[in-house]
């Protein structure tokens, strides 16, 4: 998926955030936006989770597919050692606009019952939240 894609897709979050209110709660955003990039981690999708990350210098097909299997590797450790990651949560999310920077903080609901908060720090760019 196209970073295009990816900017449509969080204009509908943030359509779908404000719901109907006359401005956009960028807390929310960011943090929908970030779980949207981890839901795509567990469908699969590592494509999508790797144009999820802030690439603002390009990186060459080699880096991105270094970073497919990270994303990969990743999923495999949770799968050891909390039998997978069976949902993801929103929490909160810290926004500084003037620095376009946040931190989303999800929970991480494990397939052996417990859960984890963990932060995503996020970055905006050309009006997109991407993973930093």
């Amino acid at each position: 998926m196209g970073r295009g894609r990816l900017l449509r897709m969080a204009v509908v979050a943030a359509m779908l955030v404000s719901c109907g209110s006359e401005s956009v709660d960028q807390e929310q955003l960011v943090a929908t936006t970030a779980q949207l990039y981890y839901q795509y981690l567990l469908d699969g999708k590592y494509d999508d989770f790797v144009e999820g990350m802030d690439h603002h210098l390009s990186p060459s097909p080699a880096y991105k597919e270094q970073l497919r299997a990270n994303a990969k590797m990743f999923l495999r450790q949770q799968e050891k050692d909390h039998k997978g990651i069976a949902s993801i949560l929103v929490s909160r999310a810290e926004v500084d606009e003037q620095n376009h920077a946040a931190n989303a903080y999800l929970v991480f609901c494990y397939g052996d019952s417990t859960s984890e908060e963990v932060v995503v720090p996020m970055v905006e760019r050309d009006k997109l939240w991407l993973m930093r």
